[in-house]
């Protein structure tokens, strides 16, 4: 068991990747290192089907596909609880190591936003094969639980970083825990029609407004520390290297909380503040969605360079879909409040890459699955340097 000097000693499952020539023994299938990171999965899943489900455009049948990929999100979440479930129950000391890992830990706010993502997957295209009712019960459900969890995590996870964890240097993941309730603010609103007018619609609006401000601020806290780290130290680790794209994460996700405060605040608030919030969506989500875009270029340039220097797969490749379908969320609400053609555009745009790097990061996940590489544990280190030939004069 890893005791709490050693947090770092605990095996880091979010790296393995492949790499070109490299021949692994045959694995064992176990949920021994089944870690928190694989909600992410689910997350990018989810969030394919919302996004595409209000995407500002008609295609034929893509409400359908989406509907059947809300499902599949549900499936793979309702698996993957239980998984957990087991691996918690089977492999206590494995769990407490990745509690005690700084690599690991943030990726517990991944659950909170797998609930939240399902849950607001089933209100927007899920209804569609299970009715409202049942549609609003399991987000009623979900949402509760994952915004508990959230708030859990946007606490525990740092407390562990300043009491337990040893850090080397800051990581993308860090926003991981600290973006969940940003996730509860945006989804949040979707429950405020199908609640009692007054006192409940208002508590839950503001509630959702809260929790903008608390993941918003957190994340201005620990952003300039990330971007501190690429200038100062250099770019990350091949493997890590997608998480760059977590940065959308906050950045997406609050635009669109944003516009989604400005949908439901009718009716809801007294005005001058429903006005307020309608104003709010635009001034604070244009300039927002611009510096995701900034970001969302370095960080192209960024995972472009990493290939091109031998970056193979890994679990971090999931890092391109959630935090992507966010700004695709973002942009829809913006092009609903401000009309222009160009942000209808951005939505298609940015969905045509969401729905790509799904398929990508689905398809290698899929097979590592099958293979059972990505459930088994990291190989042993080497017992020495590998032997080489050199000229000598």
């Amino acid at each position: 068991m890893a005791s709490l000097a050693t947090p770092r000693s605990a095996p880091r499952p979010v790296l393995r990747a492949t790499t070109p020539g490299a021949r692994p023994a045959a694995p064992a299938r176990s949920v021994r290192h089944l870690g928190p990171n694989w909600y992410a999965s689910v997350m990018g899943t989810a969030i394919v089907a919302g996004a595409g489900a209000t995407l500002p455009v008609d295609v034929p049948g893509l409400r359908t596909v989406c509907a059947a990929v809300w499902v599949l999100s549900l499936v793979m979440l309702s698996a993957l609880v239980g998984a957990r479930a087991l691996h918690w129950a089977r492999h206590r000391d494995q769990a407490r190591a990745h509690l005690l890992d700084p690599a690991v830990a943030p990726f517990y706010g991944c659950l909170s936003m797998a609930l939240l993502a399902v849950g607001g997957g089933a209100v927007i295209v899920g209804r569609d094969w299970i009715g409202l009712p049942a549609a609003l019960a399991l987000d009623t459900v979900l949402f509760t639980v994952g915004t508990v969890v959230g708030l859990v995590a946007a606490v525990a996870v740092p407390y562990l970083m300043v009491v337990h964890h040893r850090i080397e240097s800051a990581s993308p993941v860090w926003l991981l825990p600290v973006v969940a309730p940003m996730v509860s603010a945006a989804l949040g609103p979707l429950l405020v029609p199908h609640l009692p007018a007054g006192q409940a619609q208002q508590t839950l609006l503001i509630a959702c407004y809260a929790m903008f401000g608390v993941s918003l601020l957190a994340t201005l806290v620990m952003l300039p520390l990330v971007f501190g780290r690429l200038v100062t130290g250099g770019p990350l680790p091949l493997a890590l290297t997608p998480t760059l794209f977590l940065v959308l994460g906050p950045l997406g996700q609050s635009t669109t909380a944003a516009n989604k405060f400005a949908d439901a605040a009718p009716g809801v608030l007294p005005e001058p503040y429903a006005h307020g919030f309608a104003a709010f969506a635009v001034l604070y989500g244009v300039p927002v969605m611009g510096f995701a875009l900034l970001w969302l270029a370095l960080a192209a340039a960024m995972v472009l360079r990493a290939r091109r220097k031998g970056m193979g797969f890994a679990m971090t490749f999931w890092a391109f879909t959630f935090p992507v379908g966010t700004c695709v969320t973002g942009a829809e609400g913006l092009a609903q409040h401000t009309g222009l053609a160009a942000f209808r555009w951005l939505a298609i745009g940015l969905y045509v890459l969401l729905v790509a790097a799904w398929l990508v990061a689905g398809f290698h996940t899929a097979r590592g699955l099958v293979s059972g590489a990505l459930l088994a544990g990291p190989g042993p280190a080497p017992a020495g340097p590998r032997p080489a030939t050199a000229r000598t004069r």
